[in-house]
């Protein structure tokens, strides 16, 4: 826990940035209409399930910038692309990307090696750095913040398609990106050491 709190302690640099990574779900349901009597039509409870796409947010909370993919799934594969993605455009000037992240199994610098040439996973890997997040810690990962947002603004309805989810959530993205507020992250190290002290060291 303290590793994660010490590096939202630190400034800004451009160099060696922090970037939170969290997936997310969202579910696609196809409802059922009926009209009325006034000839009003209205949804009806009942749905049919379209399956599931994965969201993928990478946020920089110092600048106030967000990247969101929605995909079919949130395998390996689907984490180290989202990451390479990051790292070939947004990052590609960084010495090194400093991750913060839950420590779910796909999570893992050696998947870039399962899914590129070894001299193309090396030089991914070397430009990276792994801050996981503790057990039943994920509430340290700011990354949930913007999912919370995201959900509260554009995903509090329902989708029936991917591309209906993925058209949103671009718009959503480009519209935070344009006006930036940084996050400040107020809980310390200090803190955590008063607050959660029955906590350690279990987190």
């Amino acid at each position: 826990m303290e590793q994660v709190l010490d590096l939202y302690e630190q400034p800004y640099d451009a160099d060696y940035p922090v970037v939170c990574l969290d997936e997310s779900p969202k579910q696609l349901l196809d409802y059922e209409h009926f009209v009325t009597s006034t000839g009003q039509r209205c949804r009806d409870s009942a749905y049919v399930r379209r399956g599931v796409v994965e969201l993928f947010v990478a946020t920089e909370p110092l600048r106030g910038w967000r990247c969101l993919s929605v995909e079919t799934d949130h395998k390996a594969a689907t984490w180290v692309h989202f990451v390479a993605r990051q790292l070939d455009t947004t990052y590609r000037a960084a010495k090194k990307v400093r991750w913060v992240m839950d420590n779910l199994s796909t999570h893992k610098l050696s998947f870039f090696y399962a899914h590129f040439p070894p001299a193309v996973a090396q030089a991914y890997v070397q430009r990276m750095e792994i801050v996981y997040t503790p057990a039943h810690g994920s509430w340290l990962n700011m990354a949930e913040i913007e999912f919370s947002v995201l959900s509260r603004q554009v995903l509090d309805q329902p989708f029936t398609t991917t591309e209906q989810v993925r058209r949103v959530v671009a718009q959503w993205q480009d519209r935070q990106n344009a006006r930036p507020k940084p996050r400040n992250w107020q809980f310390k190290t200090a803190d955590a050491r008063i607050k959660l002290v029955k906590l350690y060291p279990t987190i």
